[in-house]
Formats: structure tokens, sequence, C-alpha cells
């Protein structure tokens, strides 16, 4: 049984440069401000606010303050954030895999310099493990497959069903889930997990 820590990953955006210079002025460069476990990704000291539709009880648009952008820069837009997240913002629930962002919810970026209307683009990411070829060769998984994932928490232990099998030599062998399942297991410091067969 080979155990794989359980990150949980928090509301984030993710850029192109293009939209990257529009939130926040041209020729703008994300800073490293603390490097994430799968190669070359980081956290950058750069939020935004997403800004949803206007909420008919308050008459104010729904918003989420002081989100982070994560890093590098990408080839398309894509925000993700918990159900929780996406409810109170006023925006269809959409989970999907990261990329798969077609018929996604729609949202506003607002940076310090300008603001960007995404038409699609919000989800709720799809519960997922990172693994190299060689990890997936010896927990016997291939690259799409769905799987369950027990989760070892105090109190709350957890089997995440629909977890989808992420393949990539690059990658480094993690879990990651969003806010609400790690609230829903009671997730805290350095969680481990193991695939159920």
């Amino acid at each position: 049984m080979k155990e794989f820590i359980v990150e949980t990953s928090a509301r984030h955006v993710h850029v192109t440069q293009e939209t990257l210079e529009v939130l926040c002025g041209a020729g703008f460069k994300l800073e490293v401000k603390k490097p994430l476990l799968q190669p070359g990704e980081f956290l950058s000291g750069t939020k935004v606010d997403l800004v949803g539709p206007v909420n008919p009880k308050t008459g104010q648009n729904t918003m989420l303050k002081g989100v982070s952008i994560l890093g590098p820069v990408r080839d398309h837009n894509q925000v993700e954030v918990s159900a929780t997240d996406a409810r109170g913002l006023k925006v269809p629930v959409v989970i999907r895999e990261s990329g798969h962002i077609e018929g996604s919810a729609p949202i506003t970026i607002v940076g310090p310099a300008g603001k960007v209307e995404l038409k699609e683009g919000l989800i709720v990411a799809k519960r997922h493990v990172h693994m190299t070829p060689e990890d997936a060769q010896e927990l016997g998984v291939n690259n799409g497959d769905i799987v369950k994932v027990e989760v070892n928490t105090k109190d709350r232990k957890l089997i995440f069903d629909d977890t989808v099998v992420r393949v990539k030599p690059t990658y480094k062998l993690a879990m990651h889930i969003d806010t609400d399942e790690s609230n829903a297991a009671n997730c805290s410091g350095t969680v481990m997990g193991h695939i159920v067969k």
C-alpha cells in the first residue's frame, strides 16, 4: 500500500500573459512567493478579486476578494474555486478536470490595473492524483483512470470516490482536493492517503 500526500488546493486563478498584463499592467511578470510541490508551479504574491453577477437580495455584485494567481502563466485562463465559493458567487457549480473549461461558468477577474470578463473558465476542480508513469505502474493504474482514495485523518477518515489519475513524467506523487473536501475529511497538517482497490 503506497501512500501519498493529500494537498488542499485553495481557490486560485491561472491566467495567460495577455490577461495578466490587462489585470496588472503592461510587461507585468509573476514573482515566486512560494514554490508548489508540482515542479515549476508556484504561488505568486499577486492577488485579484473575482466578481460574479448581481445578488438580487443585496443589489450588489457577488465577490471574492484577494484570490491568488498561481504561476507560471498558461495558455488559457482558468479560475478554480470550491462548490461553496461558486454558490456564494451565484455562478453554476461546474465540476471539471483542469483545462476542460468549455461550457464552464463565467466570471470577471479584477486586478489593480484592469479587469477581464470571462464567458467561461470558472470550475470546481475534479479531485485528482498526480503521478509519474513509474508511480502509475507501481500502483496499477493508468492516466485517466477513476479511483477511490482513502484519506487518513483524525476522527473523519474518508474515502473519496471519483478521483482522476493524472500521469506525467514531471509530476510529483500527490492528491489535490479543494477546501470543501478538505473540511469534510478534517484535513490538517500533513495528510496522507492511498488508493483503495
